[in-house]
This record gives structure tokens, sequence and C-alpha cells, in this order.
């Protein structure tokens, strides 16, 4: 996903129909890219990640470039540590393909 907010590709297992997420993702977008911008200002690093749980969804972000990133969103009882694993794996060989 870029930063404007427009998905570059999406799936969306029909479990998850219920869900607007693209909407819940133009508005992290936005989220992320204040994050981005405000970590040098407060010379902490730049952000490599973000999650946001709520009750029905726990969402990670990952920056892939400083225009892309990734999103997976997961039910609550999904496995948060393997999504973080595969999304730190996933995001070097979509780097290269950018």
């Amino acid at each position: 996903m870029g930063f404007d907010g427009i998905a570059v590709e999406t799936f969306q297992d029909q479990a998850a129909v219920d869900l607007d997420l693209g909407t819940a993702w133009v508005e992290y977008a936005a989220v992320l890219a204040q994050l981005k911008n405000a970590a040098p200002l407060l010379k902490t690093g730049g952000v490599a990640e973000v999650s946001v749980n709520t009750e029905k969804l726990i969402t990670v972000m990952r920056l892939v470039s400083p225009d892309y990133f990734l999103v997976l969103a997961l039910r609550p009882e999904g496995n948060y540590g393997k999504g973080r694993y595969a999304l730190r794996i996933a995001a070097p060989k979509i780097r290269a393909e950018l």
C-alpha cells in the first residue's frame, strides 16, 4: 500500500467480508505517515512497524520503502507473532520488486 492510501494489491479472506478494510487502510496510512514524519523530530530512529489492536482486528503495518508499506489484518485470535514474522520476511522481497 502507498502512503496515499491506495492499495497496490489486496487479498481479503471471505470470513472477513463484514469488515470495510479499505476505509481502515486509508485511515491507517495517514496515521503511519504522521508517525513516519514525527520519528526524525523525536530522534527515535525510523519507524519500522506499527500495530493497532482493536476488538475485531489486529493490524500490523511494516514499512517496505519510503513510499510503501505492508498491512496484515488478523482476527484477535490470530497468531500475531507469526504475522509479524511473515511481514518481516516478505518486506525485503517486496522492496526488491518495487
